[in-house]
């Protein structure tokens, strides 16, 4: 029987204890095996993060390989590396530059079909200054996450970066125009003189008679962009010549650096409806033909004038005593086979609602096409004609002027054309013109040779008659003034204060004074006593 241990048994020897064999685990890891595990652990994570991390390989196609280098130039969004670009090669019609980039993954959900690259390098375009950095950290390409869903991996990147980034709260409107002239990528677009927008990006018309122009506004100013907002170019000075004069108009100092464009709602403006985005619009040349009222009511007439034109322009005004009723449309020359003369048709739009006060207007709307006919027959048999008026004489620009003219010759409308025509009269330079001539031609009719000669005989026979008054006349003359002088000598003297009979003269009026004043004297006495006529003066009894 076994003993605890430091006892002694019965014969006095002290007790040990009983080592006991332990069967160990046969795959029983030591630990000191666990710290180079754990170290091939972490090699392999830190081997496999990498790959992990990495995202997505996508193609990118430029039209050139400047400011890229592989393994060096980055990808970045909002200044965040989230790329790099690995090789570049040419493709397989040699115009373009494909460059493949590495992704890291978190940017795989905005690898979407809408999303934009571009290289960010110094630029200076559109009045605006982009890229300074690059010049001392290097070029590197530029991504705008897009938001459409479906994901892509093939991209075209763009020439210029984009105007504004996707997502920028606002709204894009297309203008249609002729020209595209003075605008560029990033012109500004200006409301009230404000800047509120830029141009995204312009492109020429597939028929080639035209462009279309794509406008960003940014909110919150794209609510005052209506259904009758209108458009106009506010690019450099606008100087122009017309029947007022001269006028210079520019939107901004920066309009008139790189151009831009500028709207506004039209002063007959009805719905106030904001437009909704890609709305088309027209783009006008300038604010004056922007703000023109758009009448319902167009009458075509065409005014023959058999005089000069000359400073008589399309657009120009059509007058009726200080109302503009209408603008020429057209100026063309007509050869009458005929007369063997020639002509000026001028194309005039007449605007007959502008002759109807505001409040009869709607009701005459309908009205008035069916009472042209009548109306104008009516005015042309009163005198009304069609005449060219000087409006400034420092551009010598012309208008059509619609006046009564009584004393013109009579005349009736010609309906017979497709456009009628309206009897016209001469304008005032050429009726001065008509004058003169016709005065020249009276004095060329003038016998002056004749009449010379009669006026020389008439001096001759003047001539005779002053030597006939020198040798004749002269030495009678002379007796009667020295005689005549005499007299007038004699009367002087006899008219001189101390003359006698000037002293006589003066004695005699005194004694009519007091004679006057005795008859006064009687003549009051018996006013106041008429008896005394027949019984005399009561004192003398």
């Amino acid at each position: 029987m076994n003993k605890p241990a430091g006892q002694r048994d019965d014969s006095g020897t002290p007790s040990f204890p009983l080592a006991v064999d332990i069967k160990r685990p046969r795959w029983a890891v030591q630990l000191v095996w666990c710290v180079p595990l754990i170290a091939v652990l972490i090699t392999g994570w830190l081997a496999v993060q990498p790959f992990m991390q990495r995202g997505p390989t996508i193609t990118i196609s430029f039209a050139t390989g400047d400011g890229i280098e592989a393994g060096k130039t980055k990808i970045k969004f909002k200044n965040v590396d989230i790329g790099i670009i690995k090789s570049l090669s040419l493709s397989d019609d040699h115009k373009t530059v494909l460059a493949s980039a590495e992704m890291s993954r978190s940017a795989t959900n905005m690898l979407v079909d809408d999303t934009r690259f571009w290289v960010v390098r110094p630029r200076i375009a559109g009045g605006t200054v982009s890229g300074i950095s690059t010049l001392i950290s290097g070029s590197h390409i530029g991504m705008d996450a897009g938001a459409s869903r479906t994901a892509r991996r093939d991209f075209a990147g763009l020439e210029s970066p984009p105007v504004f980034a996707s997502g920028t709260p606002g709204r894009e409107f297309l203008l249609r125009s002729a020209n595209i002239g003075s605008l560029y990528i990033g012109s500004p677009v200006f409301f009230r003189r404000l800047q509120v927008g830029q141009i995204v990006s312009y492109a020429l018309d597939a028929d080639g008679a035209g462009m279309t122009i794509h406008i960003f506004v940014n909110a919150p100013y794209d609510k005052y962009v209506t259904n009758d907002t209108r458009f106009w170019q506010a690019s450099g000075v606008d100087v122009t010549l017309d029947t007022s004069g001269v006028k210079v108009n520019t939107e901004s100092l920066v309009s008139v650096l790189i151009g831009g464009l500028a709207f506004e709602d039209s002063p007959q403006a009805t719905d106030k409806t904001p437009a909704k985005a890609r709305h088309s619009y027209r783009l006008f040349s300038d604010r004056t033909e922007a703000m023109k009222t758009h009448d319902a009511i167009v009458d075509q007439y065409v005014l023959n004038f058999k005089e000069s034109v000359r400073g008589l322009t399309v657009g120009a005004p059509v007058d009726f005593r200080g109302i503009v009723i209408g603008e020429v449309t057209a100026i063309r020359t007509h050869f009458d086979p005929v007369t063997k003369e020639f002509s000026i048709p001028v194309h005039v739009s007449i605007f007959p609602e502008r002759l109807i006060s505001t409040d009869d207007r709607k009701t005459s709307a309908e009205r008035v096409p069916s009472e042209r006919k009548l109306m104008a027959d009516y005015l042309v048999s009163t005198g009304m004609r069609a005449q060219l008026r000087t409006a400034s004489l420092l551009t010598g620009q012309l208008y059509v002027a619609i006046d009564f003219f009584p004393n013109a010759p009579k005349a009736v409308m010609n309906w017979s054309n497709e456009h009628p025509e309206l009897p016209t009269v001469p304008g005032n330079l050429q009726g001065l013109q008509d004058s003169i001539t016709t005065l020249v031609a009276r004095l060329n009719a003038i016998p002056f040779e004749g009449i010379s000669k009669d006026l020389r005989k008439t001096l001759n026979d003047a001539d005779a008659l002053l030597n006939t008054v020198n040798t004749d006349l002269a030495p009678d003359t002379k007796a009667t003034l020295a005689a005549a002088r005499e007299a007038l000598t004699s009367a002087n003297r006899a008219l001189q204060s101390d003359s006698p009979l000037q002293q006589s003269t003066t004695d005699t009026m005194r004694e009519l004074s007091r004679a006057a004043v005795s008859i006064r004297s009687l003549a009051e006495y018996l006013e106041r006593h008429p008896e005394s006529l027949i019984r005399g003066k009561t004192g003398d009894k």
